[in-house]
């Protein structure tokens, strides 16, 4: 649909919300798909959800079965995702869900932005909404990208006063990803895309290294000691 009403050029990227590509993938699910288990029972007697109620067992079935780790459970399921994105409930959607309860993750969001960079022959990235730690309010961030580097990678380059940068790596996606989200906002009002046009990586080292690995992300060993106090 976007390569027919857009002409794209190798210098744009194409924002795509993870709500398309999860319904264009079939991703909505029932709650009766998820029986209950005894840790989902458990953890939905602990945890309300934001409006102040119980949360159903079975969306706690659903989270943990979407989950590679489920790093806190309690006072809400912040989870590891198969794919490395770590995010409250799996980042499992109850609302636009049309044909079911829950729209779930795209399974690989970055097999589904090679997919449509294949098919618009611009760079594509897969963004999602997310909370961020010591911080109120949410953003866009990027879940899955395709023809282009998540990371722009500033070190051994020098400032203004000639220092060495040593430890500047801009994330690039990411901060796509957040822009896009402005245009494209949230609710009834809500766009599924956004193309940044003319984007340039710039003469610049790049990375596809995003999702820090669990021996250097030094939050997450803390939240797993939490977890065991």
């Amino acid at each position: 649909m976007l390569g027919d009403r857009l002409s794209l050029t190798p210098d744009d990227v194409v924002c795509v919300a993870s709500t398309v590509v999860s319904k264009a993938a079939g991703r909505q699910a029932d709650l009766s798909a998820f029986p209950a288990g005894e840790r989902a029972e458990e953890i939905a007697r602990r945890v309300s959800d934001l409006a102040g109620e119980q949360k159903d067992p079975r969306f706690a079935q659903a989270v943990l079965e979407e989950s590679e780790e489920l790093l806190l459970s309690y006072p809400f399921m912040l989870s590891v995702t198969r794919f490395g994105h770590v995010t409250v409930n799996a980042g499992i959607d109850r609302s636009n869900v049309p044909g079911g309860d829950l729209l779930l993750l795209p399974e690989d969001p970055t097999a589904s932005a090679r997919r449509l960079h294949e098919q618009l022959g611009a760079p594509v990235i897969v963004t999602d909404t997310s909370g961020r730690p010591f911080r109120y309010g949410q953003r866009g961030v990027a879940i899955g990208w395709a023809g282009l580097s998540a990371a722009r990678d500033w070190r051994g380059e020098h400032d203004r006063e000639g220092r060495e940068l040593t430890a500047t790596v801009q994330a690039v996606v990411d901060e796509l990803a957040a822009a896009a989200n402005l245009l494209t906002g949230e609710g009834a009002g809500g766009t599924p895309a956004a193309v940044v046009r003319d984007w340039s990586f710039g003469d610049h080292d790049g990375s596809n290294d995003l999702f820090r690995t669990e021996e250097d992300d030094i939050v997450r060993a803390a939240l797993q000691e939490y977890t065991v106090r």
